[in-house]
Order: structure tokens, then sequence, then C-alpha cells
């Protein structure tokens, strides 16, 4: 048979062409029908390289693994014939539009958009890889956008330009390129790249294959975040009217029995017509796309303890691991949750919760905070105060805006002493710092926090907030400083801040800022803050005390290689109980506890994955009286003695795995934020099923579980106030007992 396309051909194997829908790497794809009536998509091989002896025994090879594979992103493969003249693969017919046509037309996507893409891509190469197999040509022109997300054509084609058998990690530079292409439209741009998924989607740019990611973990890191729910649709409008333009055209020829008459020519796209992975390379070289932060993190790597500045060999080296104080490490054993060392662990079963109230709302919303008596509710038009025993409005709402949101890396809301405070907008003013009565519900004071650092003539840096705390009588402002000169360098950490303010009047106390407080963790009480820096590549992270009695003077430092992605920019991901610092060390499996004043380690405890796999602890948290610390690991949340460490019990959360990057951060839904809290006596934290428990804090033992299947895939909304949680569902607020009735 003759190549089909320019010159009029009219089927391949037992299909009727209707349209030829793109082409890539000499090959050509085509909308086509079976005879039964069946739509398909079908890739035919160019000549060139149907002609070449080696290619066949790949193509054969690729599309016999492809077959086996399924996934929610992947367009499976119905059909092929890899002995013919002319090699041709079908799959399945899945109405969109090859991400190039959309971006070509329309412009770069938007951050939502762009962010199912990356989560959509990592997703389907892992489910590839995870199976044996590589891709090979993830690229804009195989790459479909539909109504429910991304989806990768081309399966089995992975080797079907010629080109040296591609790796995994060739796939992650394509997925990073690809999100690239989506986000810029055109020439590698990661200043187009919104600042969410910058350092993320820069990983997999990097030269040196070894520092990408794998497609597990950038799945896993994304799923962690604030994505958008596909509701209606992810796309512009004019991108939809397309995909639906282009499906009633596909249909119309099926319906009229389509190749009858020649193809229409459609616009041809050079062979290899996207950004090449080397000309990317060179082109983001120069320090524009070289990234560090989460994304390097992300390749997890090396297992090393938190190690002193001063310890001979420096920073990240590679000696026995010693103590964060620069002594030997400290004799705490290693303990497992699933160890026989260890107790023994509880699977969670209770009784459904028994409601104290529900309430319904005009608008949905956004971050909550409470006290034992007031209910705090933050939406995008107001904030009201609901009475924590009824549900009902208590004082009249104030009229704020909410530009911030409650997310897993920001929480712009914080309770004490009677007083509630917020990061919010107002219809004069954005970016402030607001305090509101608990007991009347009228504001204390406001504070504008949109200053910026002049720069002769112009401003050249701002400072949006990511979170707000409060210790004594200090309310702390923390987030990141954002150049206004458009340009990004991954040669420069992220500079961080913090903020320091007077709770009873809001005015300004300090400021300091640096690439060493990337991330700061406020203590309820004293005066030692936790700041965190992450830095580009494998260099090592660093703790710090922030002396704030001195107005920020930074004091002890302790290095902790390998362990950037715990400090991103945001709410904190460290912990503070009974004088004592906690965060994740070594690879992410260890947790370290050290004096809060000088730096010296107290204890530390490993932990292993249940199936051998390297397990990543969650965010710890504290109970209130600091003399117990809660930690989430793979699947179980751990309860360990603040003293020495000791683990106590082990909760199994329903609806978590435990295997692969499952045993990352599953016993929340959340990565930073409040992901678990407490009353006096219960322990409250979510499940990757969309379940609330509540945990007896002695026993590990469940007293009741709350099951909300409407709340959203990452970010169940709740907080704790008094001895009741409140959660907030769509338009509705609920508020349960800690005891359960």
């Amino acid at each position: 048979m003759d190549h089909p396309g320019a010159d009029g051909a009219r089927r391949i194997g037992p299909y009727a062409l209707l349209g030829r829908q793109s082409t890539f790497g000499g090959s050509e794809v085509f909308a086509a029908r079976s005879d039964e009536g069946l739509l398909v998509t079908v890739t035919v091989v160019g000549p060139e390289l149907a002609a070449d002896p080696g290619f066949r025994d790949r193509f054969r090879a690729a599309v016999e693994a492809a077959r086996t594979l399924s996934g929610a992103f992947l367009v499976p493969v119905v059909d092929a014939d890899t002995d013919a003249p002319v090699p041709w693969l079908a799959t399945r017919f899945t109405a969109g539009l090859p991400l190039r046509q959309a971006v070509d037309r329309h412009g770069p996507l938007s951050e939502p958009a762009l962010r199912v893409l990356a989560d959509g891509l990592a997703r389907a190469l892992a489910a590839l890889h995870a199976a044996g197999t590589v891709h090979g040509e993830v690229n804009p022109d195989s790459v479909l956008l539909t109504m429910d997300g991304p989806r990768i054509t081309a399966l089995g084609m992975v080797g079907a330009t010629g080109s040296p058998a591609p790796s995994p990690t060739d796939d992650m530079f394509d997925l990073g390129s690809t999100v690239l292409f989506a986000a810029s439209g055109g020439e590698p741009d990661t200043d187009a790249l919104p600042v969410s998924l910058r350092d993320v989607i820069g990983g997999c740019l990097y030269p040196e294959p070894s520092d990408r990611p794998t497609a597990e973990q950038l799945a896993a890191y994304l799923r962690h975040q604030n994505l958008p729910a596909l509701k209606g649709s992810w796309l512009p409008p004019a991108v939809t009217a397309d995909m639906a333009a282009a499906t009633a055209a596909v249909g119309s020829e099926s319906a009229g029995g389509g190749g009858r008459g020649p193809l229409p020519p459609q616009p041809e796209i050079a062979a290899g017509a996207g950004v090449s992975r080397r000309k990317l390379i060179i082109a983001l070289a120069g320090g524009v796309a070289v990234l560090g932060g989460t994304a390097a993190a992300l390749a997890f790597s090396g297992d090393s303890s938190p190690a002193p500045e001063s310890q001979a060999g420096g920073p990240g080296s590679t000696a026995r691991p010693a103590s964060p104080s620069g002594g030997r490490s400290t004799a705490a054993p290693s303990a497992s949750p699933s160890s026989t060392d260890g107790p023994e662990p509880v699977v969670l079963a209770g009784p459904d919760a028994v409601k104290a109230w529900s309430e319904a709302g005009k608008h949905a919303p956004t971050c909550l905070e409470a006290s034992d008596k007031v209910v705090m509710v933050v939406t995008d038009t107001a904030t009201s105060f609901l009475d924590a025993a009824t549900g009902k409005s208590v004082f009249h709402p104030m009229n704020t805006t909410n530009e911030f949101r409650m997310s897993s890396y920001k929480y712009p809301t914080a309770y004490a002493d009677g007083v509630f405070y917020l990061l919010c907008d107002t219809p004069s003013q954005s970016g402030v710092l607001a305090a509101f009565d608990a007991a009347g519900g009228k504001a204390k004071w406001a504070t504008n926090l949109a200053a910026s650092d002049p720069g002769g003539a112009k401003l050249v840096s701002m400072y949006p907030s990511n979170y707000v705390a409060v210790a004594g009588n200090t309310v702390y402002v923390c987030g990141q400083v954002r150049q206004l000169d458009g340009k990004f360098s991954a040669k420069s950490p992220t500079t961080g801040y913090i903020r320091a303010f007077n709770a009873a009047t809001g005015k300004k106390l300090w400021q300091v800022k640096g690439t060493d407080i990337n991330n700061v963790l406020v203590p309820p009480s004293g005066s030692h803050l936790l700041a965190t820096s992450a830095v580009p590549g494998k260099k090592p992270g660093r703790v710090q005390m922030i002396d704030a009695g001195r107005k920020g003077a930074r004091g002890w430092k302790v290095s902790v290689p390998h362990a950037s992605f715990y400090f991103t920019t945001g709410w904190p991901l460290t912990c503070y109980a009974a004088g004592l610092f906690l965060f994740a060390g070594g690879n992410g499996n260890t947790l370290f506890a050290v004096d809060a004043a000088t730096g010296s380690e107290k204890w530390h405890q490993r932990f292993d994955a249940k199936n051998g796999d390297q397990v990543q602890i969650g965010t710890p948290f504290s109970s209130q009286d600091g003399a117990t610390v809660y930690v989430p690991v793979g699947s179980d949340l751990a309860a360990l003695a603040t003293a020495d460490g000791t683990i106590q019990w082990v909760a199994v959360l329903d609806g978590a795995s435990d295997t692969g990057t499952a045993n990352v951060f599953n016993a929340s839904l959340a990565l930073g934020g409040k992901n678990a809290q407490c009353s006096a006596d219960t322990v409250f934290a979510t499940d990757s099923a969309k379940t609330l428990w509540a945990i007896d804090a002695a026993t590990g033992r469940a007293r009741w579980r709350y099951r909300d299947p409407g709340q959203p895939d990452v970010g169940f909304m709740w907080t704790v106030g008094g001895d009741h949680v409140f959660i907030a569902s769509h338009l509705t607020m609920t508020a349960i007992a800690a005891h359960g009735r």
C-alpha cells in the first residue's frame, strides 16, 4: 500500500482515514473509522523509518508493551500491524485537541490548566515506567487535551524516530519541556512558568539526567498540592470550542462514509518541530531553568543524617552520620511502625460521627479558624463569625475579600488570646493583616502589608504573604520576597522574610529577610523561631534559630543534606514541642529533635516502610501540652514521646496504600498546613480517602470517623476549636464534638 497522506490514499489496514491530525518524527497521525464504525486514531510510520533495518524490532517490542498498558491519562492501543510495508498503530479515538494546536491558536495555558497538564502527564508516565517501558515521544504533538484532562497518545511509538533508545529520565525531560511549551507558547522561557510550578518543572529540565525527579515522585508531589478540580472545563472556552468543532467534523466524516474522497490537506508540522532536548538544555543552562528547591529534592537520594556546618568534610559530607549538634548520634533506636520492635499498629475503625450541627451558607469558605466559642469563616466576599455551639451567625460580617486561600503551603488565619488574625484584602486595600475581637467581632486594627523595597526610582521587590502566626504579644507574617525585575535565576536560592507586629496595636516591630529563612516555624510561645532554607542542586539545606528577642538575629544553625523538599516556602514543615524543634532529616525518613535554644540533638527516630520501600515522613505536630509529637509516616500516624522519641502508638489510617510513593505523606491529604490538630485529649487527622478521624490521644484508637466525598482530592478543610472540630464542604459548615456526642 502506498504511504497515505499527501497522495490522497484513503485506507490503512482495516481503517478508513478521515483526516490528518498531526505529524511527528516523520510519522503521521490520522482520525480513522473501522468498517464496524469504531473511531480510532491511526499513527502511520514514515517510509524512511520503515526502511530502517532495526526499526521493526523496536517498534514490535514497543507495541507489545503498549498493549498491556492502561491508565486514566493514557490512550490505549487497540490494533497494529508492525510487519506491514507501511507499519501502523491504532489507538482508541479520544475527542480532543493536540496541545500544539491549542497553544498555537490560542496562546499559553493558564496556571490552573498547567497544573492539571503537569499532573496528568506525570501520572501517565508513572504508569508507563512502572510497567517497564518508556514513551520516548512526549511532546506538544503527542499530548491531547480533552475535557477530562490531558492524554498521552502515540503509545507504542517508542523508538519510532530512529533515535537512540530513550530512558525514563528522557521522558521526564520531555514532560518538562512540554509543560514549558504550554506555559510560554514557543521558545523556552521559564519566566512564563507560574511560581507554583517553576521549581518542580525546572527539576525535570536538569542537564544531568540523574538529577531529574521520577514520574512517580513528580506525581506524588503534585498530588499533595492544591490542584484545581476538573469541574466543567479546565480549558479556555476557545480551546473547548475548537475541540467540539474537530470532534463534530470527525463525526460528520464518519457518519457520511468518510474516506471516499482524498484527504483534505492539513498544515504540516516539520518533523521535530518542538525544541530538541539538546537545544533546550543549552538554552536553559545559563541559569534560567537549572532550578533547585523542591524539584531537586524530589530526586530523593543518599541516606545521611543532619550534620553541623563545622563538621569535617563540610555540609553534605558522606562521612559517618553525625548528630545535628556535631557530636555522636544519640543511641535512640531506629524503629519502624510496622516492625516487631515497636507497638502493634492499630487499624482505625470506628462509628460514623454524630453531627453537633450543620448550617449552609451563601458562599464557599476559603479558610477557617476557631476558638472554643466562635468560628471565623472566610469566603471570597466576606468574613463571618458563627456561634461554635449552634452554627448561627453571632456578629455582623466583615467586608473583606480573600486572595490568600488556605492550601498546602498557605494558611492566612490564626487565633490567640481572644483575637482572630487574618491576611485579607478589603475593597480599598490589598494585602492587609487584620485583628478581630473574638468576643464582639469588631476589628481591633488593620495593617497594610503591601510595602515594597524601593530601588532608586522604582520598586524592585514585593512581599507576598504565606501565613500568619502568633507567639505571646507578637504577630508574625512570613512569606517569600518576589523580585519585580521579571527575571528568575536558579543560581540564587529563594529569599524569605519574617515581619513582626505588636499584637495589641498592629505596629510593625522589625523585619528580616534572607535565603536562610525560606520557611519559618513560629512556636506558640517563647522567642526562638526556626527557619529552614533550601538551596539549588544537591547542596544541603539548613535549619537555624531566629532570635525574636533580638529582632530576628540569627542563632545556631545545622546543615540538613537532601532535605530541601521539606523546606518549601510557606506553612512550616517543622514542629515545636516542649522546648524542642523537630524536623525531618536523613533522606526524609528520620525525625530529629533538637534543643530550641542551643540546637543540640536530644534524640532521633528513623522510620522504615512496611514493604521495604523508602518512607517519607510528613509534617510533625504537637499535642496541646507538648508531651507528644504526632507524625504521618506512609499510611500511618505515629505518636512519639517528646522527651525521648519513644513510639507510643501507631494508627493505620483507612484509604491509604502501603506501596510506592503512597509512602509519602499518605496519612494526610495535605503536605503542609494544618493537616492534623489536637484538642485536649483527641487527635484529628485526615486520610487519602477523604475521611476525618478522631483518635484517642492516649491509645491511638478511633473515637469516630467522618467521611466527606465532597471534599477536594487535596485540601480537606477543617479546624479545631475547644472540644469541637469544624468542617467546611462546599457551602456547608458542620461541627462535631471531639468525643462524638
